[in-house]
């Protein structure tokens, strides 16, 4: 029987290689990514574009599952789309900050940050030593976006350098906000 929601991965700047977790529950679960057209150069409008068609294509709910870079997107097609609804909720990893100076030259369409309330429940997973995001940076996205936060400790990007394999506790997080809009876990 098919899930009544549909899992649609977000990958961040330069995309998520074979051994990040999100491509792991590609294979393992059958996720869909969120393919945009130019993974080195990302540009706002162009990404916020992008997610905007793969959800509409949707027959289903879903469920956002974002990291670094792609938390930044979430947020920002938050604030413009008419189709909010359609998304139930969203995982958000390791936010990127693009505000940062070493990342404003990569990232000079994402800056400033959105920091709007997200329409719908979310859950931002932050970690102590991420390069690319100060711990306190990463609660104040939490709280701007009024998502729940989750302390991942000394897990540097969560990525693949992280060395979390499958991410099994990541899994569990998206089952739960799943159960929290009254779905049933995948």
């Amino acid at each position: 029987m098919a899930s009544p929601t549909q899992v649609l991965l977000l990958p961040g700047w330069q995309n998520s290689g074979p051994d990040h977790w999100q491509s792991r529950w590609e294979q393992l679960y059958g996720y869909e990514r969120v393919q945009q057209h130019d993974w080195m150069k990302p540009l706002r409008g162009d990404w916020i574009t992008r997610l905007e068609e793969v959800l509409l294509g949707q027959s289903r709910p879903c469920i956002l599952v974002a990291h670094s870079l792609g938390c930044l997107l979430v947020a920002a097609w938050a604030v413009c789309s008419r189709h909010t609804a359609r998304v139930q909720g969203a995982l958000l990893v390791a936010p990127g900050d693009a505000a940062r100076t070493e990342l404003r030259p990569m990232l000079q369409s994402w800056a400033p940050v959105v920091m709007k309330p997200l329409p719908f429940p979310s859950v931002l997973v932050g970690s102590h030593n991420d390069p690319y995001c100060r711990l306190e940076r990463a609660r104040a996205f939490a709280a701007a976006w009024g998502s729940q936060w989750n302390d991942a400790g000394h897990a540097g990007h969560t990525n693949a350098q992280s060395e979390l394999g499958d991410w099994p506790e990541g899994h569990a997080l998206l089952q739960a906000l799943s159960v929290q809009k009254g779905n049933t876990p995948w």
